[in-house]
């Protein structure tokens, strides 16, 4: 793994690291918070109202991950490009962000605009939860469409290692969330009550609020001002690096999405106190997971510098210590989570046989989290460096067959119900994980990494 004699001078990896991951963290903690809070308010109204701003929200979080076609490839383009010294590729990159983002918001955004009904049919919702769930996730079209411009905008200031100023930003957005949501749903004064609809209006005029702070940022951080045509052209040149790295990026958490919906088709069948459970044990097990993903994004920033630097040997030391260090701290996070379990759970619901069923899943999150923790933090180091097709190649038949066959098999052919479900969702993540991490340890990205760092000396030197 020979440096090449160009490489520019070394960079600190670790301080950038912890400055990198707070931020990161801060803003996943928010955003739980926010989610958090609606599945609160939600559960107040009933447990079918829970059941169907879950899985409204399973659909959101699937289509917002094709955002991740831009956003994932642009981060990663852009930290290459500023590692090697090319500013003016970093910002090409980032002006052409922008037209990619306008149409992928407009198309999916009417996709589940027009589809929430049939959406929610393919996902087995009861007829009750889909009569809650189809006006819900129609509103939070609108925010999908938002979002777009958001994740691609945050993801260049991140990139420029200006992690602070966007968590100050998401910070901004939750508030005007928050403040908004509760008299959106609930009603008051001359506000009508619009329920779950509320909460996705309030989150729809927070993204607007976010996207001009972005703008701000954008000319004051970075001097960048967005021209007029950036908004609409979509210059495939520019693009072609990004979409290298966006498109099996984003289909590695497309095919996981897909396969976890799959999975959910088999807890709706359930019954709505096992989707209800199911719901509130996702929404512990969310937390759990916050630390590894803010980790795995801020070594990603970091690998994608050293690659463009030239610094192979840093970068496999700083994801060999990420590693460890997310391991030891995701799964004392777990064990606290179960532990606590029993309590916590109450902000949710006080019915004693879904408390004790979802406190039973908890525990078994301790047995996933490890596989977990290696997914997340090696498969972005391994988009960093530029060896984005293993993960989707080596990942997706796992997703379907182990993630989705699993809960049908485990959870209704065995009929162990959700505990069948959870097994079949560690044995998905301890089975990439294990591939992820062989393929970070045994070195198989460094072609890729040289190959990533050549296209870049041949774009700067011209």
């Amino acid at each position: 793994m020979t440096e090449p004699a160009f490489s520019r001078p070394r960079i600190r990896a670790r301080p950038k690291l912890l400055a990198i991951a707070w931020p990161l963290l801060a803003e996943l903690l928010l955003g739980f918070g926010v989610g958090l809070l609606g599945l609160s308010l939600a559960s107040q109204v009933s447990d079918t109202a829970s059941a169907g701003f879950a899985l409204s929200n399973h659909v959101f979080a699937t289509f917002f991950l094709l955002f991740r076609i831009v956003s994932m490839g642009v981060s990663v383009v852009v930290t290459q490009s500023l590692g090697a010294g090319d500013r003016l590729g970093a910002e090409r990159t980032a002006r052409a962000a922008l037209g990619a983002s306008t149409w992928l918001g407009l198309g999916t955004g009417l996709v589940v605009f027009f589809g929430a009904g049939p959406l929610l049919s393919w996902l087995n919702a009861p007829a009750a939860v889909h009569a809650l769930a189809q006006p819900y996730l129609q509103m939070l079209a609108l925010a999908l469409a938002l979002d777009a411009w958001n994740a691609s905008m945050s993801a260049v200031m991140r990139a420029h290692l200006r992690p602070r100023e966007t968590m100050f930003n998401i910070l901004l957005m939750h508030i005007v969330h928050l403040l908004l949501c509760v008299p959106l749903m609930r009603g008051i004064g001359p506000i009508p009550a619009l329920g779950l609809a509320g909460f996705a209006l309030a989150m729809a005029i927070s993204r607007v609020l976010g996207l001009w702070v972005h703008l701000v940022l954008w000319r004051w951080r970075l001097a960048l001002v967005p021209r007029w045509r950036d908004w609409w052209t979509v210059p495939w040149a520019q693009l072609a690096p990004v979409l290298h790295i966006g498109l099996p990026g984003a289909a590695e958490n497309v095919a996981y999405r897909v396969a976890m919906l799959m999975s959910m088709t088999v807890v709706a069948g359930l019954g709505v106190p096992q989707l209800a459970t199911h719901s509130y044990a996702s929404q512990v097990m969310n937390v759990i997971v916050l630390f590894c993903v803010a980790l795995g994004f801020a070594c990603e920033i970091l690998v994608g510098h050293l690659i463009g630097a030239g610094h192979l040997h840093e970068a496999n030391r700083l994801v060999r210590k990420c590693l460890a260090v997310g391991l030891g701290v995701s799964t004392c996070i777990a064990l606290l989570a179960a532990v606590t379990a029993p309590w916590t759970l109450r902000l949710f619901t006080n019915d004693p046989a879904i408390i004790a069923s979802a406190s039973t899943l908890l525990w078994l999150t301790v047995l996933l989290e490890p596989g977990r923790t290696c997914n997340v933090v090696v498969i972005n180091a391994l988009r960093a460096t530029g060896d984005a097709r293993f993960p989707v190649m080596a990942g997706a038949l796992s997703m379907l067959l182990v993630m989705a066959g699993g809960s049908w098999l485990l959870g209704v052919y065995f009929q162990l119900g959700l505990v069948g479900v959870w097994i079949a969702y560690a044995a998905d993540e301890w089975l990439r994980g294990l591939i992820m991490a062989a393929r970070w340890l045994r070195l198989g990205w460094v072609p890729a990494a040289v190959a990533t760092r050549r296209r870049i000396v041949r774009q700067v030197t011209g």
